[in-house]
């Protein structure tokens, strides 16, 4: 992995860069798109995905949609041109998708023969994990519970900004 510098001081750039990826996430289409990603993905294999949200559905594009959008957040962070800790003191829907996926990653960068397959969500989810943990040693195993124990209706209205 792409090794960058966690502590930089962030800038009038990175807050700018923020407030422009917040804009982008209130587009319509990726605002049902995660809608209906935080209230209704779920999986525990690539082949589970196929299966359940096949290409060409609109299931599946929802969740093309949601995944690339953050892959792509990460990989401005990945790359040192978002400042990490300043992201992560507003990004956490981040953290919410690469819970969602991590279980799946591996039968996913298998059946695609892409071992870089959402990398950079992966590096930025794993690093997020460690930021939560060193807020509150609990936070994290507190927030995958909390994500369990979400209904449905409100997962998705937790993902609308």
């Amino acid at each position: 992995m792409a090794s960058y510098n966690f502590l930089m001081q962030a800038t009038y750039d990175d807050a700018n860069l923020i407030l422009k990826l917040y804009e982008l996430r209130r587009e319509e289409t990726l605002r049902k798109a995660r809608a209906w990603f935080g209230a209704n993905f779920n999986a525990a294999s690539a082949e589970e995905v196929m299966q359940k949200y096949p290409p060409g559905s609109p299931e599946n594009t929802n969740i093309r949609m949601v995944v690339s959008y953050w892959d792509m957040v990460a990989s401005f962070v990945t790359a040192g041109v978002l400042n990490q800790e300043l992201f992560f003191q507003s990004g956490g829907e981040l953290l919410f998708v690469w819970e969602k996926l991590r279980g799946i990653v591996d039968t996913f960068r298998q059946m695609t023969k892409n071992p870089q397959q959402w990398a950079n969500l992966e590096t930025v989810g794993n690093a997020y994990i460690k930021f939560v943990e060193s807020r509150g040693p609990e936070a994290f195993a507190a927030f995958q519970a909390m994500m369990k124990a979400v209904p449905a209706s409100e997962s998705a209205a937790a993902a609308k900004p």
